[in-house]
């Protein structure tokens, strides 16, 4: 029986990248998902990839950074579903619109990062924290990254929040122990993803690169940064997330975990 069979899971900005590697590794796992994602059409689309594994899905329109709106969705999810189980919360920026074309971070992307990669996640915890507590059980997982254990010059916004995104777990991890609730953190690596595609760019305009690609730079930062000489992928934050949300981690809780291919080591 796969582990996670009866279990519900809602995964915020599941619509894309990281988000949609774990809600479909979680469903191949036997859990049912809530698609949740500011845009409601690829939160649908991704819901159709989840039912068409056999699993059950719903999708919900949800802003992270309005707690009016996690509020909603921890009502529909729970309406809908009967109960949750698992909240990962995914949802990130790397900044305000256009953040890829600037030199250095605006103060819009400084409260971007901010609002979502962190205040995002104390909204939807907050809003699923009463029925999780009641229920006496619980795992949440939060997607911080690897620039949130170092600094990133141009970049500093957005490591600052994944930074911020990791105590925040901590805390959270030790306000709902005593619930049996396990709360734990993501710092994955190096993913080409919507965001990797536009950190690329970006590098390669900054650097006057000509003749390679985003693709291209991307790999060669690979390359130098990373022992095991692969990328990671959503499936593979999907594989540790469906480990975080078993049994298995059962006395795992306010750990934030690299998932970098041997980038950073602690």
């Amino acid at each position: 029986m796969p582990e996670l069979d009866d279990r519900i899971a809602v995964v915020t900005g599941s619509g894309s990248g990281i988000g949609r590697g774990i809600a479909l590794v979680l469903a191949q796992r036997g859990a049912d998902i809530v698609v949740a994602d500011i845009d409601a059409d690829a939160a649908e689309a991704v819901a159709g990839e989840v039912r068409s594994l056999g699993k059950n899905a719903v999708s919900i329109p949800a802003d992270v950074t309005d707690r009016e709106s996690t509020a909603a969705l921890a009502s529909v999810a729970i309406k809908e579903m009967g109960h949750i189980d698992i909240l990962v919360n995914n949802a990130g920026v790397g900044g305000a619109p256009g953040w890829w074309q600037r030199d250095s971070p605006t103060p819009e992307d400084w409260e971007a990062t901010y609002d979502v990669n962190v205040i995002g996640i104390v909204n939807a915890t907050s809003s699923f924290e009463g029925h999780l507590t009641e229920r006496r059980s619980g795992r949440i997982i939060n997607i911080a990254s690897g620039a949130g254990r170092r600094g990133a010059g141009g970049f500093a916004h957005y490591s600052a929040s994944k930074a911020a995104a990791i105590n925040v777990s901590q805390g959270f991890a030790l306000q709902l122990a005593p619930f049996d609730i396990n709360v734990n953190c993501i710092c994955p690596g190096l993913l080409w993803t919507p965001l990797w595609e536009k950190i690329a760019e970006r590098d390669r305009i900054k650097s006057g690169e000509t003749v390679l690609t985003g693709r291209q730079v991307f790999d060669e930062r690979l390359e130098r940064s990373t022992p095991l000489g692969r990328e990671q992928t959503p499936e593979d934050v999907g594989r540790l997330t469906a480990f975080l949300a078993s049994d298995r981690s059962k006395n795992i809780t306010g750990q934030s975990i690299n998932l970098n291919g041997g980038s950073y080591m602690n």
